[in-house]
């Protein structure tokens, strides 16, 4: 299974929380919406999360759906108060300058790759 850690070399994700914030978490599969209601009624736990929201109720979503981290593309960032909750809750938040379609095609073909060596 493919940790956070990996994923993150393995993508060229910059970590926007500490360094060591959820990096042997195992990521399961992967979610891509920018609707809070549908990643909390479709996420699963153990999923990274790629959106274009960037507000501190992203943290308390990604808290209830259990993903495994957030992913901003377009080189996106959060704010100081939406990082220091993102911190303090243990919410892994990473940024990529590439687009979210880009994202979920090279996280899709890691994951899926993953599954087929199975």
């Amino acid at each position: 299974m493919l940790t956070l850690e990996r994923i993150t070399r393995e993508l060229g994700l910059e970590r926007l929380t500490p360094p060591g914030m959820g990096a042997g978490r195992p990521v399961k599969w992967g979610y891509c919406s920018d609707l809070l209601s549908d990643v909390m009624a479709h996420a699963r736990s153990g999923d990274i999360w790629i959106t274009l929201q960037t507000h501190q109720n992203i943290v308390a979503v990604a808290l209830m759906t259990e993903v495994a981290g957030v992913v901003f593309p377009r080189g996106l960032t959060a704010d100081a108060d939406t990082l220091e909750k993102a911190v303090r809750e243990e919410v892994p938040l990473l940024s990529s300058n590439k687009t979210a379609f880009e994202l979920a095609g090279r996280l899709y073909a890691l994951l899926a790759g993953e599954r087929d060596e199975r």
